[in-house]
């Protein structure tokens, strides 16, 4: 019995601390030293990756106020391009010659003829016509010396402005011009030119309206001479059922023709702006 237990605790103390002699032992690499701190051969941790910065937009020139001019006016020109039709309709002859226009087809009885889009892109082209000699005055007094580098966007501005108010004064009546200084309260300007331009706009738009309405009773009278003259003509006939427009139509597309009225309608609309 003594020997029988004796063999049974070698057997199990024996493997605990026998080694295979012909395998090397690895030891184990510890990670943390008796105090807590880390191993200087410890594995790092991994980098943390870089965050994409996106891409970035910058206008970059040779100096920052180049780059800055540049970009004021990209976003000076874009604003123009959305507010263009709403300046050319309010501060150029346009209003006038599109309301002429739209009378001469309703005197004419043709209220599809010319289309619409041809008398609208008739009333643009005769605006540039008209507007030219204030346009070529801006662009030698103010644009020019701007981009010239021999004054200021504000000083080229002012004189835009003053050209633009000069052109709209001469088209615009006493009358409206006092309306608008009384409805806005604004002290009257000793000079003309001085008035301010948030009052010569609309009172430049609405001189334009009333002129462009008195062309258009003047283009109304003979046509409607001509449809009375048709009318009373059915009437004594006894042709009630007949409407007096089919037969007036004609008769007004030949005098119309026949006078050169095409001719005369231009020429009185260019005539009618004050240089």
């Amino acid at each position: 019995m003594p020997l029988r237990t004796l063999l049974l605790a070698l057997a199990c103390v024996l493997p605990l601390g026998a080694q295979d002699p012909g395998v090397a032992s690895q030891p184990t690499p510890p990670a943390m030293l008796s105090t807590g701190t880390e191993v200087d051969n410890a594995p790092q941790a991994a980098p943390a990756p870089k965050q994409d910065p996106g891409i970035t937009l910058a206008i970059r020139g040779g100096n920052g106020e180049q780059a800055l001019g540049s970009a004021l006016e990209i976003a000076l020109l874009m604003t123009l391009l959305a507010m263009a039709p709403a300046l050319i309709m309010t501060m150029t002859c346009f209003t006038r010659i599109v309301v002429v226009l739209s009378f001469l087809k309703r005197a004419m009885s043709m209220q599809d003829l010319p289309p619409a889009l041809i008398t609208t892109g008739f009333a643009m082209f005769m605006t540039i016509f008209v507007m030219r000699p204030v346009a070529s005055d801006i662009h030698d007094q103010a644009y020019q010396p701007y981009v010239e580098k021999r004054i200021g966007w504000q000083e080229a501005a002012d004189i835009a402005m003053r050209r633009m108010n000069q052109f709209m004064l001469a088209q615009t009546r006493e009358e409206d011009v006092s309306l608008m200084l009384e409805l806005s309260r604004t002290p009257r300007p000793k000079t003309a030119l001085e008035t301010p331009f948030h009052v010569a706009v609309p009172a430049f738009v609405l001189s334009e309206i009333k002129t462009a309405f008195q062309m258009g009773f003047v283009l109304f009278l003979p046509f409607v001479v001509i449809d009375l003259v048709i009318s009373s003509i059915l009437v004594s006939m006894g042709m009630f059922s007949l409407p007096p427009v089919v037969v007036s139509t004609p008769l007004k597309l030949l005098l119309f023709i026949l006078v050169g009225g095409w001719d005369l309608v231009v020429t009185s609309l260019a005539q009618s702006f004050a240089p």
